[in-house]
């Protein structure tokens, strides 16, 4: 008998621990679960397709270099980039702090190499072919931003922030940049009224030789360069069309003589990448170039290497910063 009451008194122990068990797991559980709800991410690109993270990606790789920057400002290394010595000669407002693995050029990443690297996102834009992107997206999921559009560029630039910034869980530090680049505005602006510079009318080009043969892009106000300067209180003089995208315009040297007379032009040059030199080599001694007024009139300017024209809030505050003091001489 009294070994049947202690099996009975037994059984009932195990009975009460295997329950108080199932109570501690269980929540235990759905709390775990909870989390990882909390944590999923749903964002819609540039490409209008839906993207779904389980958790804010930490291993992302960037195939363009504005993209690269963004990740860069948010304090999100990338660990892949495409063509990092190209990041990293034009793009000196957000240097990487690491080394990541060079994924091949812009247009044509290596799917072997991003593969390899395992990441959580690969953020991508517009401009990369939609052939590219399909291959990359069984890789891991593709936030696809819109590359540019020349209605808003600086809302464009923001836009692709925000997402990158809830991608990687660092809406914070993406809130801060905005701020930051909009006291920079103001800041410079105010600089330039300072300094008699309210509506002054400011051209800004690049340009590249292929051979003997200088082509010039003029940025026009659709740029985003050209956008900032409108912010600025700057007047943009080109007279040539911009593209849909980019607001960027052919011209050539000739195309110069139709500014303004009293227009002031600016243009970055890259020592690393000698085609980009065209201002201070190839033009140099073309009559053409020295008969205008703004170079015999000395408002011309190389404004500092490592500004990417199409970059984010870091490039744009180092742009602002290099017009005030260059027209400030």
């Amino acid at each position: 008998m009294k070994r049947h009451l202690l099996l009975a008194a037994a059984a009932t122990t195990t009975a009460v621990l295997a329950l108080s068990a199932c109570g501690t797991t269980e929540p235990a559980a759905d709390k775990k679960t909870d989390k990882k709800v909390s944590e999923a991410i749903t964002l819609t690109g540039g490409d209008g397709k839906t993207v779904k993270l389980d958790a804010p990606a930490k291993k992302v790789v960037g195939t363009e270099w504005d993209v690269v920057e963004h990740l860069v400002s948010l304090g999100v290394e990338p660990v892949g980039v495409a063509d990092v010595k190209g990041y990293t000669d034009w793009d000196k407002a957000a240097p990487l702090t690491k080394s990541p693995k060079d994924i091949g050029t812009r247009g044509e990443p290596s799917m072997d190499t991003v593969a390899g690297l395992a990441p959580d996102l690969i953020v991508a834009t517009t401009d990369l072919p939609p052939a590219a992107v399909k291959q990359l997206e069984k890789i891991a999921p593709v936030l696809n931003l819109k590359a540019a559009d020349a209605k808003d560029p600086i809302g464009t630039m923001t836009a692709n922030l925000d997402l990158i910034a809830k991608a990687t869980g660092t809406t914070a530090k993406g809130d801060e940049l905005k701020k930051s680049f909009e006291a920079k505005l103001a800041s410079a602006k105010a600089e330039l009224e300072k300094n008699g510079h309210k509506g002054t009318k400011f051209a800004f080009a690049d340009g590249y030789a292929n051979g003997s043969q200088v082509s010039l892009r003029a940025f026009t106000k659709g740029s985003l360069f050209g956008a900032v300067n409108d912010r600025l209180g700057l007047v943009n003089p080109w007279k040539v069309e911009g593209d849909k995208a980019y607001g960027l315009g052919a011209t050539d040297v000739e195309g110069l003589t139709k500014l303004d007379k009293d227009t002031h032009f600016g243009y970055i040059s890259n020592d690393a990448d000698k085609s980009s030199t065209v201002f201070d080599n190839q033009l140099k001694d073309n009559a053409v170039w020295k008969s205008l007024p703004f170079v015999k009139d000395k408002k011309t300017y190389r404004l500092p290497d490592g500004v990417w024209m199409f970059g984010g809030t870091a490039s744009m505050e180092k742009y602002a910063d290099s017009l005030v003091a260059a027209l400030k001489k």
